[in-house]
Order: C-alpha cells, then structure tokens, then sequence
C-alpha cells in the first residue's frame, strides 16, 4: 500500500479507501479487505475483515447474500472506527483546554441534538458524514475565548447556524458564478462551491468569511476563502485533523503545524497571535 499511490478503492466513510489481500500470499489465510487511510507520510489501517469465498460449499459460486452481510459488517466496523476516532481526539482537546486553558474550555458549546443535526441536513439537502455528525454530537461549535478559538491557526468549531448560512452563501455564489460561465467552454468555468462541501471550521469565532469545508465525497478537508482562489486540499480527514490538534496539545515540544500557548487562562496558537500581544504569550509544556 505505501508503495503502490493507486492501491485501494473508495469504501465506507469517506476518506477510507480497501484493498483485497489475497488468502494465497500467507498460509492458512482467508482472502482479506483492508480499509486504511493514505497520508502524504502515513498508512494508518482502519479496518480488516475477511471477504466473501469464491465458491460455496455446494460449489455453485459466491454467494451474494453472504457478501452482502460481509459488505455490512465492513462498513459498520469503519463506521465504529471513525465514531472512536472522531470522539477519543476530541475527548483528547476538551480534557486540555479544561486543565490548561479555562477560558477556551467553557467557550466550547454543549452538543448538538440529533433533531437539530437532522433539520440541517434537511434543510441543505446534504447528508452530514458520521464522522462530522459525531463530531457536533459532542460540541456543536466554538464560541471562542478572546476572540480565539481552540484550533490552530485560531481558528473555531462553526456553530450549526453558521454552517447553513456560509453553505447557502457559497451556493448562491456558485449559482451566479454557473451564470456568468454560461458561454464559456467547460475548461475555463469557476468551481466557488461544491455541493458535498460542507463549512466546519472558521477563521476565527466570529469570522466565517474562510476557513475549512470537509468533502462529504472524498472525506477530505480543504480551504475556502471570501476571494475564491483555488487552494489545495488539506489531504486531513476530520479524524486526522482532530487527532494531530489534540496530539500537539499533548506534546506541545513536538508540534510541527502551530505552537499552542496561554495567554492568561486561554488557548492561543502562535501562528496567529497579533503582536502587540506576542508577550504576553507563554508555551504550553504539556
């Protein structure tokens, strides 16, 4: 898998990617489906279960009942993965901020109900991912403390009336945008906003002009700003995002994306920090 860059299909949440290892490579091993996720600089297994037999025992061939229950039990062990993952980082951020930071602790909103989660996705006409859905479950925004919120960069937790608000904005840019692309051949039209694009995060608690949309297609995080301009993806799930926001936390020494540090009893990250306030900012060691 590290290897071959085409290895692997799309299966399951989005994001996660299989593929089949024969029972023929080891001795006395079924055919196997492994679910794993590629990293710039990472493989990380998600998943492994045995796939289908080629024949039955009556020799007539596969069976596709049996598939279909092996096919569910992969997609109900990713889906348990990614409910883990997204709630032992988050667990990781929260426990923190309420020992080291306060401030930022109690900014963070209680979660969401699943009513609320489900009238937003009726009201987009978008499915919520479950890893993101997990995620709102937990908290459903960041209020921010000083005008910080917990992420790097600053950044915060949108709060479920600023995700519907950004996303039908960014539609209705979209929407004018297909207008003015009208005459113009298919290479040279504007893509301002997918409809699996889904806003999570924003610049800052009371700035959504940009921020971080995840893909409900691919699983992937990038960037959106108020001007447009093509940025690459993130290549972060949500899952991985979290877990290295709440690995820095953990080992501040080693973070390598920001550097998070208090001012008084709150979270701010270095990256972000106005100057004139520069020193007043101390590390956090952990």
């Amino acid at each position: 898998m590290a290897d071959d860059p085409d290895a692997g299909r799309p299966s399951g949440p989005p994001g996660v990617l299989t593929v089949t290892v024969d029972g023929d490579m080891f001795e006395d091993c079924p055919e196997l489906a492994i679910g794993f996720i590629r990293e710039p600089d990472r493989i990380e297994i998600r998943f492994l279960t045995v796939t289908p037999s080629e024949a039955t025992t009556d020799g007539r061939g596969p069976d596709p009942e049996q598939g279909r229950q092996l096919d569910g039990r992969a997609d109900t062990a990713v889906t348990a993965v990614t409910v883990r993952g997204i709630a032992d980082a988050w667990h990781r951020i929260a426990r923190r901020l309420q020992r080291h930071a306060p401030d930022s602790y109690v900014a963070l909103r209680a979660g969401a109900c699943p009513a609320a989660i489900a009238a937003l996705e009726d009201g987009l006409a978008i499915r919520i991912p479950v890893e993101l859905h997990t995620l709102w479950l937990l908290t459903a925004g960041d209020d921010g403390a000083d005008g910080w919120g917990c992420l790097p960069g600053n950044c915060a937790l949108m709060n479920l009336d600023a995700v519907a608000a950004t996303y039908r904005l960014k539609m209705s840019c979209q929407a004018e945008q297909d207008r003015l692309d009208t005459d113009r051949p298919s290479e040279e039209r504007v893509t301002v906003w997918r409809p699996s694009w889904i806003p999570v995060v924003g610049f800052s608690p009371t700035d959504s002009t940009s921020g971080l949309y995840l893909d409900s297609t691919t699983g992937y995080l990038g960037r959106w700003s108020r001007y447009n301009e093509a940025i690459d993806d993130e290549l972060d799930t949500l899952v991985t995002y979290l877990e290295e926001t709440a690995d820095m936390l953990d080992t501040p020494a080693l973070a390598t994306r920001d550097r998070p540090g208090l001012i008084g009893r709150t979270l701010v990250w270095l990256s972000s920090i106005d100057p004139a306030r520069e020193g007043r900012w101390q590390p956090l060691t952990g």
